[in-house]
């Protein structure tokens, strides 16, 4: 079993309320949030006012994946939105250790992610700290692409690295997940699944998302 966190990334950004009940009964878990900034990653998309709104219509846990060079900056923002966990990325530019500590001390669940090229061992001196390690299986930035199958082994590996350093960790990937794939990646050790297109465009939702986690 895997947490479903559909990507609103995906969703209509014009019925954004209705998106988020529809998922929350469709059968998610959370709900992820994808804030990018045009610089770390060639697309722009929300920031905290949304996130904050999204908090005040859903029940769902809001999972905010920060793809933005400097998520230090614009932390508290997020923490006040009424983030449930926060991911910032291994290649950003802030100081990731104290921004990290930073989101811990918040009473917010910390996640770092990192992208397709950035090895597993990038993480190991963050571990100990971490709610979450998030693999992108796709290059950050845009919605709808395929999964790059090269990064099996590396949620293999990182959730090695969770098994003997961090049990309670949780692993989460993002990108190129379909009902068609998603065993695999669980298979590899996977337990939270980012998914966008392919629950948003499903023709049933809630069979999607039963798909995802079972």
């Amino acid at each position: 079993m895997a947490l479903v966190s559909p990507s609103i990334l995906s969703a209509d950004f014009a019925n954004l309320e209705k998106e988020m009940k529809r998922i929350q009964d469709a059968g998610a878990d959370w709900a992820h949030i994808d804030v990018m900034d045009g610089h770390f990653v060639p697309n722009i998309t929300i920031g905290a006012p949304v996130v904050k709104a999204l908090s005040k219509v859903s029940d769902l846990p809001l999972d905010v994946h920060l793809m933005i060079s400097d998520p230090a900056f614009y932390l508290d923002d997020f923490i006040k939105a009424g983030a449930y966990v926060i991911t910032i990325h291994e290649e950003c530019d802030s100081d990731v250790m104290e921004t990290l500590k930073r989101i811990k001390a918040a009473g917010v669940k910390c996640a770092l992610s990192i992208k397709p090229k950035t090895p597993v061992s990038a993480l190991e001196k963050y571990i100990d700290i971490l709610d979450m390690i998030l693999i992108m299986t796709v290059e950050p930035g845009f919605g709808g692409q395929k999964f790059i199958t090269e990064c099996l082994p590396k949620i293999a590996e990182a959730k090695k690295l969770i098994d003997e350093r961090n049990p309670g960790c949780l692993l989460e990937i993002d990108g190129g997940v379909t009902c068609d794939n998603v065993a695999e990646t669980k298979e590899a050790g996977a337990n939270v699944i980012v998914a966008g297109s392919s629950v948003f465009g499903a023709e049933d939702m809630k069979k999607a998302i039963e798909i995802i986690g079972k």
